[in-house]
């Protein structure tokens, strides 16, 4: 008789391929977890496709990119654990209080409404592309000078050269404007149901060196849920900076994430 495998859904976030998640994937799977990479819309199934066709992701935003990973939920056979990041941090958030996930990890999550938390690190990580309303509508590119500072501030250089290559692409500027401006916006796309009593548990990831999510953000998400019974952790890495999903320490992010769903959520743990 066959094993019942969970699956379980990664989620990337702005300026990284569905592809960075592989050995996050591997490592799941080897667990007992049935691994499902989807992809924002209009993105290409490659890094050099998304590259050279940035134009298909203009104006992408927050809904649409939920909606996309739901359409995915709702074809699995069984309810799935989410783990995203930084964007993707949020998406699974958002989908979690609709009730669609087994359980979630919300690693460097994007800010969420009701988060007003900020720091002069996270608005330098997103003033070149908030300054201009135009982005909205457009695909935008990090230059590896800014990926070295919003993203890989934690590891040595030459490995900071080496992810902006592997990985880096265009994506969709909305997003930001969405998350950023949530608190003024009526009917944001940046609410998330903190208040659901019934969601599967969640646990928010940060790491202490991140500028573009910076840990007080994190932290002030978690308090967002303090209204909910539903099972709700934090924890920080000390020493990690907003690549840390793809740079050297990845694993020990996954091992964690793994550990704590054994632990907080057993009917979506696998094995």
């Amino acid at each position: 008789m066959a094993t019942h495998r969970t699956p379980v859904v990664f989620i990337h976030g702005l300026w990284l391929h569905s592809t960075s998640w592989q050995g996050w994937a591997d490592t799941f799977r080897d667990a007992g977890y049935e691994p499902v990479l989807p992809e924002w819309p209009g993105v290409p199934a490659t890094v050099a496709e998304a590259r050279g066709r940035p134009e298909g992701q203009g104006g992408v935003g927050l809904a649409e990119i939920s909606q996309a990973h739901a359409d995915v939920i709702r074809s699995l056979d069984a309810p799935p654990v989410l783990v995203g990041h930084s964007v993707g941090g949020f998406i699974a958030q958002h989908l979690l209080g609709q009730g669609l996930a087994a359980a979630a990890v919300a690693i460097c999550p994007g800010q969420i409404k009701g988060v007003k938390a900020v720091g002069p690190a996270q608005a330098k990580s997103t003033f070149a592309f908030l300054r201009n309303p135009a982005n909205t509508k457009k695909a935008v590119s990090l230059e590896q000078a800014q990926f070295r500072y919003a993203f890989a501030n934690a590891v040595p250089e030459e490995e900071s050269a080496e992810l902006f290559e592997r990985w880096t692409i265009p994506s969709p500027a909305r997003p930001l404007f969405q998350l950023a401006l949530g608190n003024f916006t009526p009917h944001s796309a940046a609410e998330v149901d903190t208040g659901n009593q019934s969601r599967g548990p969640l646990l928010l990831m940060s790491g202490k060196l991140d500028h573009t999510v910076p840990d007080v953000l994190t932290r002030a998400t978690y308090k967002q849920y303090r209204h909910s019974s539903a099972v709700t952790e934090y924890q920080c890495f000390k020493d990690r900076g907003h690549s840390l999903i793809v740079d050297h320490g990845w694993p020990d992010l996954a091992e964690a994430s793994l550990g704590w769903l054994r632990r907080t959520a057993p009917m979506a743990a696998a094995g």
